[in-house]
């Protein structure tokens, strides 16, 4: 028995790092009340950041 892979829009990954970044929850509190894995969300938080602070991202958002 497997898993289907979740996917995720860009905005949606955007509003979730959004709350970490801009609303000041922790990255546990967001992923929980997501339903995420920790660690997809800090990816998305560290991608965001960079994008914020001028680096072109490069992998998928």
């Amino acid at each position: 028995m497997t898993k289907q892979r979740r996917s995720f829009t860009p905005e949606f990954k955007r509003e979730a790092a959004s709350l970490v970044l801009d609303q000041g929850y922790s990255h546990i509190e967001a992923a929980r009340s997501l339903g995420l894995v920790e660690s997809a969300l800090r990816r998305w938080v560290n991608q965001l950041q960079e994008e914020r602070n001028g680096v072109t991202p490069t992998s998928k958002a």
